[in-house]
């Protein structure tokens, strides 16, 4: 079943130790099949230079396995809760990336003092209050701040937990996690030094704008 999900969810979850966003066996990403509404997650515990496709399982969005021989992500309730809710959302990404989680473990949300982060955001990116692991608690408190801000950061910081993302698809969620983390790179970095330059909130916007309606090649621009 969803031959093609599978192998881009492999893909992305294999991506993520490669870019420093993970550490042994933390970490996933999970993405929902829009026509048949099926979700395609990894499997727990194994590293992931030993995924394959094949491995990879689907479920339903109650988490019961649809096919698969292996149990499923711990993160998979957080990640259902999240797609149960938004339903534009069709992948999201969970890290434990070490300068953006820098942020979640202070309880701070990362301000925009790059044009990068305007760019990409346009926003502070939120932190989230502390919940729960394994359960609801935590994808709803993603949930409750990505409608209070719109969806205009796809990207939520959890206080003492990690990071997580969403997007259309794997490779959108995939990518919001790792420009957090450089934005947030960068920013502990200027932190170390001094205190950065704010980027106004109407300016970042604008650059919030022109990104999303001019970069890339598709037309009208966009984030994946």
């Amino acid at each position: 079943m969803l031959e093609n999900l599978k192998a881009e969810v492999c893909w992305a979850n294999r991506e993520l130790p490669r870019r420093g966003l993970v550490a042994w066996t933390s970490g996933n990403v999970i993405a929902r099949d829009p026509q048949s509404g099926l979700v395609v997650a990894k499997p727990s515990g194994v590293l992931f230079e030993d995924l394959a496709p094949e491995k990879m399982l689907v479920v339903d969005l109650d988490g019961k396995i649809i096919e698969g021989d292996l149990r499923p992500s711990v993160d998979a309730a957080t990640a259902l809760t999240i797609l149960k809710h938004l339903r534009d959302v069709h992948a999201v990404v969970h890290t434990h990336s070490p300068y953006a989680t820098s942020f979640a473990a202070l309880g701070q949300s990362i301000p925009v003092v790059l044009t990068e982060h305007g760019d990409a955001f346009g926003i502070p990116i939120p932190c989230g209050r502390y919940a729960k692991i394994g359960g609801t608690e935590i994808g709803e408190e993603v949930v409750r701040i990505l409608r209070e801000i719109k969806m205009q950061c796809p990207v939520v910081l959890m206080q003492n937990h990690g990071v997580f993302g969403v997007g259309p698809s794997a490779r959108a969620a995939l990518k919001a996690a790792v420009v957090v983390e450089d934005i947030a790179k960068t920013v502990h970095l200027a932190m170390a030094k001094g205190s950065p330059v704010p980027i106004p909130p109407k300016e970042a916007q604008r650059l919030y704008d022109v990104y999303h309606t001019r970069y890339g090649q598709k037309a009208g621009g966009g984030f994946e």
